[in-house]
């Protein structure tokens, strides 16, 4: 026998890593104690898979792999030499396999949940770009229609100066007599405070007859300040007052922050 050869053929790794067959075990357990050279061989290759699943599993005892030593190998141990005890390299050899696969699937299901997650941001973030895109889009066509609205050759521009109570306040209105509806832009106009909203007038002025048109409500989240109310008066001049939420049925004249005639 070419024991140089048997040793070269890969025939002893098979056998310690447990992939022969049983008949094919017992022949290597039969050459191992038959020839010095290819036992030595065999312990070399246990000492450097030990060595490994050591590595891969510092810490725990011998002992604990029992259990699982007849489903992880069907290799059959070499008979042992006088007073020499053999670790049991196998069960080494099966936790260490078992705990790499573990560390390994838990790896997948991280990186799995991670990828999830930068998925469900970007949809929100694409979610959230298409949603300011279609406002913007309807701003944009919302700003295009006021434009056509206030340039139209029948809307009189009415300008409100500020008064008493405010004299650096001033508005104006866009009054559409054909259309009975007016817009008023309420710019120049300071935020009102809590509990109160402005209130817009139609006005006859001989004698003066003071017709509410609608309140500016939501003042503060309106960007633009421009609000379209109904006026179906035969308006004279245009007020704007502050008045309490809800408004008033008269208009409160010390509260009065802006006011303006319509041309004659």
């Amino acid at each position: 026998m070419d024991i140089e050869k048997y040793i070269a053929s890969g025939v002893l790794e098979l056998y310690v890593a447990g992939a022969l067959s049983a008949e094919e075990n017992r022949e290597v357990r039969r050459y191992a104690q038959e020839h010095p050279e290819i036992r030595a061989e065999i312990e070399a290759i246990e000492k450097a898979v030990l060595a490994v699943a050591k590595t891969a599993s510092p810490g725990l005892s011998p002992d604990s792999f029992s259990k699982v030593k007849n489903r992880l190998t069907n290799v059959m141990p070499l008979p042992p030499e006088k007073s020499e005890e053999k670790t049991p390299w196998s069960s080494y050899l099966g936790w260490a396999a078992a705990l790499l696969f573990a560390v390994g699937l838990l790896w997948v299901y991280l990186e799995n949940n991670e990828l999830k997650s930068k998925i469900e941001v970007v949809n929100e973030e694409k979610q959230s770009l298409e949603e300011q895109i279609l406002k913007a889009r309807s701003e944009m066509t919302y700003t295009e229609q006021l434009l056509n609205e206030l340039r139209d050759q029948n809307v009189a521009v009415v300008a409100l100066g500020g008064q008493t109570v405010s004299p650096e306040s001033y508005a104006k209105a866009y009054w559409n007599k054909e259309e009975q509806k007016v817009y008023i832009d309420a710019q120049g106009l300071p935020e009102p405070p809590s509990g109160y909203t402005y209130q817009v007038w139609s006005l006859k002025l001989n004698p003066l007859t003071p017709t509410s048109i609608g309140l500016l409500d939501d003042f503060v989240d309106n960007d633009t300040k421009i609000f379209e109310l109904p006026n179906p008066n035969e308006s004279e001049a245009f007020g704007i007052t502050l008045e309490p939420e809800g408004g008033s049925d008269t208009p409160t004249l010390e509260q009065l922050y802006t006011l303006g005639a319509v041309a004659s």
